[in-house]
């Protein structure tokens, strides 16, 4: 957390002598390969679920294990796994009978099994089933409605786009495009289902707290859009003021903290739309995001990124930016976690989730862009996490 210089000492520290100690095994040992693991990225800012497949594997390749523990943490993985499986499908067709994706929409990007992943990197526990399928949703409007801002749409109709989101109505035919209209039924359609759901099973009415979020999204896609169109250069606190929306995870936080299973009249009645806690777990996202996808996505039609910002307002080149950005994710990460810890919401899980939301983030940015470039990695990824049990 912040001021703890003495834990910043220490693990300096740790990072020399592990350092030094790696350079003296060979490659294939498992001390080298845990060593190389833990100097990779720190245990706090990994995606549980993916920790847990990979420790499992190496657990079991060690000279003196518990069998019977393996053969439970197997069964545990495997068990849970079959859900997101199920669930996967689930939402495979409801993706697939939207028919939002290919002839209506060609240039939107196709990432249902990518949004789930995301979905599942932070609400991975069995019981948050409800959470994570609606959130797998909600992601796949966020990538379709940020193309039609990044792409396709002129200012024009993202600005009757932004108004028809924010009145949550559908305007007249002839004020809309046509191919704007089916997105924004759908979406209308799968958020009031979801609020509806939860109302019947909890009685609690959480849908004005959903439709705020995507108001405030699609408005930050408009300024970006406005920046873009005005060849603007924000300032980079301007650019990260507004970033905190566009980066969606407002909308995956509103969601998980919507959903809760324990979630109480009162605890919604407290609900604040962006305290601290919840703006530095997405300040983390959107600066993976932007290491990641700067260089792309200016190319594709985007705005300048943080990385831009300071470039212009600090007369630095790209290689200093970067590293600038870097250090101001770890002292996010420090702010975040204190913040976690002495969170006042009623909904401990929920405080659990700001801190798996930075981590999913980082796992899709940290070696390129995992989520909008298919990576044959990602599919391995996919492929240990979803699909394939552990034998």
């Amino acid at each position: 957390m912040e001021g703890e210089d003495e834990l910043d000492d220490a693990r300096k520290f740790a990072i020399e002598q592990l350092s030094n100690k790696r350079r003296s095994l060979i490659s294939n040992s498992l001390l080298a390969e845990q060593i190389d693991y833990s100097l990779d990225l720190p245990l706090h800012w990994r995606m549980p679920r993916l920790h847990e497949r990979w420790f499992i594997n190496f657990y079991e390749r060690q000279e003196h294990i518990n069998p019977t523990l393996l053969e439970l943490a197997k069964l545990d993985f495997n068990i849970v796994q079959s859900i997101y499986k199920k669930e996967l499908k689930e939402e495979s067709r409801w993706w697939t009978n939207l028919g939002l994706v290919g002839g209506h929409l060609p240039f939107v990007r196709d990432r249902l099994v990518e949004n789930y992943l995301w979905a599942m990197g932070f609400c991975f526990q069995p019981e948050f089933w409800r959470c994570r399928k609606a959130i797998s949703k909600i992601n796949c409007f966020v990538t379709t409605i940020d193309d039609i801002y990044d792409i396709y749409g002129t200012l024009e109709e993202l600005e009757i786009f932004t108004n028809a989101v924010k009145e949550w109505k559908i305007p007249a035919c002839q004020q809309i495009p046509e191919y704007m209209l089916k997105p924004l039924v759908a979406l209308f359609d799968t958020v009031n289902d979801i609020a509806s759901i939860y109302s019947k099973d909890k009685g609690l009415d959480i849908l004005t707290y959903l439709k705020r979020v995507w108001s405030d999204l699609c408005n930050a896609y408009l300024v970006e859009s406005r920046w873009y169109y005005d060849e603007y250069i924000p300032t980079l606190d301007e650019y990260l003021e507004n970033a905190l929306v566009s980066i969606s995870g407002i909308c995956e936080l509103n969601a998980a903290y919507c959903l809760s299973e324990d979630l109480s009249t009162d605890a919604l009645n407290a609900y604040e739309f962006y305290p601290s806690v919840v703006r530095s777990s997405c300040l983390i996202c959107r600066l993976y995001n932007d290491l990641a996808t700067s260089t792309e996505e200016m190319e594709r039609g985007d705005i300048s990124k943080s990385i831009q910002s300071y470039m212009k307002e600090s007369y630095v080149s790209e290689l200093v930016a970067r590293e600038y950005i870097k250090d101001l994710i770890s002292s996010s990460w420090k702010k975040l976690n204190g913040e976690a810890l002495n969170a006042s919401n009623d909904i401990k899980s929920f405080r659990k989730t700001l801190l798996d939301m930075p981590r999913t983030a980082q796992f899709f940015y940290q070696n390129g862009d995992r989520y909008a470039i298919q990576h044959l990695e990602t599919k391995d990824y996919i492929t240990s996490l979803i699909i394939e049990p552990i034998s």
